[in-house]
């Protein structure tokens, strides 16, 4: 007999952020947004196939939507398999698998909750809610590492990476001055340059159009601050190659630590989503 998890396991994991990496407030948020958007969402793809029976009838939901997300979370978490996490929930392997493929695409779409009715799902949202209160994002970008592709597949090397010589997909994080996180853009290969995926996002529009932001970025951003009129900094070009004044030496060395000290926030904070084993090496689908 299938036994799903009881009530007191349920709490006990929910208490747990080291199970979870969630406090139990913010498990509680996602249960009251994210529900009703599953439940619509799984309404429209009943009443959008053909049935030979009435809505409502046949087999039932092994999990409720808590467990469901509990199971996406201790998955996203850990890197547990789904055999793993269907042991420990007392269901099937499919019904984990159908469960976190449902959970996932639900909290990327969530985006970054920087306030109880602050939610930024897009870089455009960042530069506003940054502009008008007069503050600093910081800009970096990260490398996940997944699964190589097939030999003599199209594209395979595409997801090499030029700075670690691994495949891996990479995804833009800013934060503000305090380090707080306010967005993470989605998967681009491995081989994209930092400053091709800044373009993509519209890093060099949106600050020029938009209200006066300063964004903080490192030398692979380097050049974009003419073509946004300063809006973007990054670290102070070296003028001399060779027989280097030690006087420019000094100013030189100077300024990089300070520009690098002001931009180390964003480093914690990659540093705190690398916690999330999927975020450090991922195992599934690279287009997921």
């Amino acid at each position: 007999m299938i036994r799903v998890v009881g009530i007191r396991t349920r709490a006990a994991i929910i208490r747990s952020r080291r199970i979870t990496g969630l406090t139990p407030d913010v498990i509680a948020e996602l249960v009251a947004k994210i529900d009703p958007l599953w439940h619509e969402r799984h309404q429209a793809v009943l009443a959008s196939r053909p049935r030979s029976r009435a809505v409502g009838t046949g087999a039932k939901h092994k999990l409720v939507f808590v467990d469901r997300l509990m199971a996406a979370l201790v998955h996203l978490r850990h890197g547990a398999t789904h055999d793993m996490v269907a042991c420990w929930f007392g269901v099937d392997r499919s019904t984990i698998k159908r469960a976190i493929g449902e959970v996932r695409p639900l909290l990327a779409e969530r985006g970054c909750t920087v306030a109880p009715d602050i939610q930024l799902t897009t870089f455009a949202e960042v530069v506003d809610h940054l502009g008008p209160r007069g503050q600093t994002g910081i800009i970096d970008g990260t490398e996940v590492r997944v699964r190589r592709p097939a030999a003599g597949r199209k594209g395979q090397k595409k997801f090499i990476s030029g700075k670690n010589k691994q495949n891996a997909v990479k995804s833009v994080v800013v934060t503000n001055a305090r380090g707080r996180l306010l967005f993470c853009s989605p998967a681009e290969p491995a081989s994209c340059a930092n400053i091709t995926h800044a373009w993509k996002l519209g890093l060099v529009k949106l600050p020029a159009d938009g209200p006066a932001v300063e964004i903080l970025a490192d030398a692979g951003y380097q050049g974009l601050g003419a073509q946004t009129g300063g809006r973007v900094v990054t670290p102070p070009y070296r003028k001399f190659k060779k027989n280097t004044p030690e006087w420019y030496e000094e100013m030189h060395g100077r300024q990089l630590k300070e520009h690098s000290s002001r931009r180390i926030l964003v480093k914690h904070c990659i540093g705190h989503l690398k916690n999330w084993r999927s975020l450090a090496r991922h195992h599934g689908r690279r287009d997921t």
